[in-house]
């Protein structure tokens, strides 16, 4: 079984280019989409809307900084804070090149910090990287489960 990308983005023109640049890496993964930091905590605890959802951590969390409801770096501060999902991987997803975004985000235990390139072309390169490298290549820590494509 695939896990999910879970992709918190308010932004509707960046969340159509993220998720266009998403399908053209070719994942087979699901990308659950929410549109703010509160409805990405209800996804990762199971509460709420998602109650019902399966158990487990998404592969990877693809974040935006400045979401409503809850930031992204409460977000972030949850998710290192909270046992069982302090190993998940998380990469902000953001239009910010504040410095202080930066360092905050990676005191707080992001993986990966990446701004949101203007140009098509290298916005589409970049999340299909990504999408690739979390969803695919990354080993992810012990415990986890992990697709392997059955031997034809």
């Amino acid at each position: 079984m695939l896990k999910p990308i879970l992709l918190v983005e308010d932004n509707p023109n960046d969340l159509e280019l993220t998720l266009i640049a998403l399908s053209k890496s070719q994942l087979a993964n699901q990308v659950i989409i929410v549109r703010d930091g509160a409805e990405a905590l209800d996804y990762l605890h199971r509460r709420g809307d998602y109650a019902a959802r399966p158990a487990g951590n998404p592969a990877v969390v693809l974040l935006d900084l400045k979401l409503p409801k809850v930031d992204g770096l409460e977000v972030l501060r949850e998710i290192r804070t909270t046992e069982g999902l302090k190993p998940l991987p998380v990469v902000m997803l953001t239009s910010s090149r504040e410095e202080q975004d930066l360092v905050r985000s990676y005191e707080m235990g992001v993986n990966a910090y990446v701004v949101k390139p203007v140009d098509f072309t290298e916005f589409v390169r970049a999340i299909a990287d990504l999408g690739i490298f979390w969803a695919v290549l990354n080993e992810p820590p012990p415990g986890s489960q992990r697709y392997i494509k059955p031997n034809k």
